[in-house]
């Protein structure tokens, strides 16, 4: 355990300060488009393109979420806070703000260069991988990670999660709790695509209002507390608080850490529900993943974490043992403080409340997670009948869930964050090579909406190649109108003689220069 948790902190720190770079150049390159685009992502999210081959921009957004929205909106803001202080907020929202600018890149990116498989849309990392920089080899192994990574190392931290809080709030053996969520999560992955699409497209919008409801709630109840956490969650952040401030360090590397956990912003995990969607550019559903990390970070993970800090239902680890402050002892760093911070509130509900939210959050990620699989195994397995493999990964997923279950947290926590900073590694490097389609696909979105123009794209214009998809849209052009027969011009009775001597003597005067007195 102890060789998997160092071997996890060597891939993570590095991985902090790259993220924060990359999401800071690329804040730049696009001019802030995380920012400055705001009303169209708002507009675009309830766009209703979408076809056979693709889903509509809001089920993608709700499939992109259901994967981004998960044990990390509660479970790990409330490490991070345990580990960093009250500061870790700040970085987590300041790794939402440029991580909206890595989101549209690589969202951009997956929607260039998706492809059509078996009649629906597909692509992710290892598509324009392979489509954008040419090289099969690293598209092969980043598809290969990925679907370890969603098939048997992230699942468990979900499962983990349902089974300890719902433990917790009814007492239920985990072994029940995962045979059920196992059973339930079958039914659904077996199900097929458009089951899946339906699932996230129904609970994502009620658990995600119904948790920010709740959050407000007990932020209102406290609100005369609200200023004096605000001002300890920034003099926290920079060091310049009296109890904080010497764990600065530590609440930069946990607050993007779980950030990044959560949001998954540069992981790419984003891209693969991304490029299922049906839209006329590119960019337009690069904005609406972007304005998915601010409903991740900024409304759910800051609702969490300002719930914990205003009702003061939490420890904060100091970095020899102890604690910094204790003001629930005894209780362990996870779900309890939210629970804690709900009881405050609404005594006796918080158990409930939070054991349901995490079993919510938690099971349409493992949701997520199949489609995810499904989509990497389809890469690699392309131009192969692949029923037989399609149920056995969904089988060993499925087993996956059930043994997370049962596992130690500290286990499956620590094998899930190794598997997605290996994933963060591949992806964010080749973001660093692929931006410029994107920019590209920006500056030409931005260009026909100032004409006034819905856009739509053509990538041989822009010099983008390998867009397959696109480049038989734009070959086959937009619909024409119904030819309009024209009307036969009445003939003179000289038989047109006359307009032709007419237009003789015209040209004639023209060159002799008569034409122009």
């Amino acid at each position: 355990m102890d060789v998997l948790v160092s071997l996890t902190d060597r891939l993570w720190n590095p991985l902090v300060v790259l993220a924060l770079g990359l999401g800071l150049v690329l804040t730049v390159l696009t001019r802030g488009v995380q920012v400055r685009r705001i009303p169209d992502m708002v507009r675009l999210i309830v766009s209703n393109e979408r076809s056979a081959a693709g889903v509509s921009s809001f089920q993608a957004l709700t499939l992109t979420l259901s994967s981004r929205i998960g044990v990390g909106n509660i479970a790990g803001v409330a490490t991070a806070i345990a580990a960093g202080g009250p500061g870790s907020l700040f970085w987590m929202a300041v790794m939402a703000l440029l991580g909206g600018a890595t989101a549209f890149v690589e969202s951009t990116l997956a929607q260039i260069y998706k492809s059509t498989s078996q009649g629906r849309f597909c692509g992710g990392i290892p598509y324009y991988i392979e489509k954008g920089l040419g090289r099969k080899w690293l598209a092969t192994a980043a598809a290969a990670v990925a679907l370890v990574l969603y098939t048997l190392l992230a699942p468990g931290v979900q499962a983990n999660s349902i089974a300890v809080s719902v433990g917790q709030a009814t007492g239920l053996s985990p072994w029940v709790t995962g045979a059920l969520v196992t059973a339930g999560l079958g039914f659904i992955v077996f199900g097929g695509r458009r089951r899946v699409v339906a699932v996230a497209d129904t609970l994502v919008p009620f658990m995600a209002g119904g948790y920010i409801a709740v959050a407000l709630a007990v932020l209102v109840v406290n609100i005369a507390e609200v200023p004096a956490v605000v001002a300890l969650v920034l003099r926290s952040a920079v060091g310049a608080d009296a109890v904080f401030g010497g764990i600065v360090g530590l609440a930069v590397a946990w607050g993007v850490r779980r950030a990044l956990f959560s949001n998954v912003a540069g992981v790419g995990e984003g891209t693969f529900g991304s490029a299922a969607a049906e839209v006329s550019h590119p960019a337009k559903q690069g904005l609406v993943q972007a304005f998915s990390i601010y409903i991740d970070t900024l409304f759910l993970c800051m609702a969490t974490g300002f719930m914990i800090l205003v009702t003061g239902n939490y420890n904060v680890h100091a970095a020899g043992g102890g604690h910094i402050v204790a003001h629930v002892p005894g209780v362990e760093a996870g779900p309890a403080y939210t629970q804690a911070a709900v009881d405050a509130v609404l005594p006796g509900v918080g158990t409930y409340f939070v054991a349901l939210a995490i079993t919510l959050f938690a099971f349409t990620t493992l949701v997520a997670f199949a489609y995810i699989a499904d989509t990497n195994l389809a890469y690699l397995t392309r131009g192969v009948s692949r029923p037989a493999c399609r149920h056995g990964m969904r089988a060993a997923l499925l087993t996956m869930v059930f043994h997370g279950s049962v596992e130690s947290a500290d286990v499956v926590w620590a094998i899930g964050d190794l598997g997605y900073a290996t994933l963060a590694w591949i992806n964010m490097a080749c973001i660093i090579l692929l931006a410029r389609p994107a920019l590209v696909a920006l500056r030409d979105y931005e260009a026909q909406r100032r004409r006034g123009l819905d856009p739509t794209f053509d990538p041989l214009a822009l010099g983008i190649r390998n867009a397959d998809h696109w480049t038989g849209a734009a070959a086959a052009g937009p619909a024409r109108p119904p030819a309009v027969r024209p009307v036969p011009e009445q003939v003179p009775e000289d038989g047109g003689r006359g307009r032709l001597r007419a237009a003789v003597t015209r040209a004639r005067r023209g060159r002799s220069g008569g034409a122009g007195r």
